[in-house]
């Protein structure tokens, strides 16, 4: 039997860390390309520590599903980043290819953490930064 052909489990606290990131949203992988045999998929966890948002971003070819496990966050996106959705806990998100965002803690003491499903494989292409005042509502920790 091939690798590819039996489970391959990432134990909690031995998810791979080396990969892509985007400042405060720091991502871990537990199933991708670079350390499972998967080819087409990319799953894993994203955190915004409380006030913490990523850097402005897209994901290039990859459409991207996430689901909230805790926390409050918010999608920009949209001409200067004007527009936005608000996201709790137990909220699905689909992220369209290419679309640029931002992802922000609302919170200023409570973690966001999402479950994060890319395919085919965690792209982020990193965008000219934005300053927080131009961005509804966020405020740092």
């Amino acid at each position: 039997m091939a690798e590819q052909d039996v489970p391959v489990v990432t134990r909690k606290g031995k998810e791979h860390a080396d990969t892509a990131q985007s400042g405060g949203a720091v991502r871990v992988s537990g199933v991708g390309p670079a350390h499972t045999p998967a080819t087409r998929i990319w799953f894993g966890r994203v955190s915004n520590e409380p006030g913490y948002r990523s850097l402005p971003h897209h994901h290039g070819e990859a459409e991207t599903g996430g689901y909230v496990l805790s926390g409050r966050g918010r999608i920009y996106y949209g001409e200067d980043y004007a527009e936005y959705q608000d996201l709790e806990e137990g909220d699905f998100v689909f992220v369209p290819p290419y679309m640029p965002h931002v992802e922000a803690n609302m919170s200023v003491t409570e973690d966001l953490v999402w479950l994060t499903a890319r395919t085919p494989d965690n792209i982020v292409v990193n965008l000219p930064e934005v300053d927080d005042s131009t961005l509804a509502g966020y405020r740092r920790a």
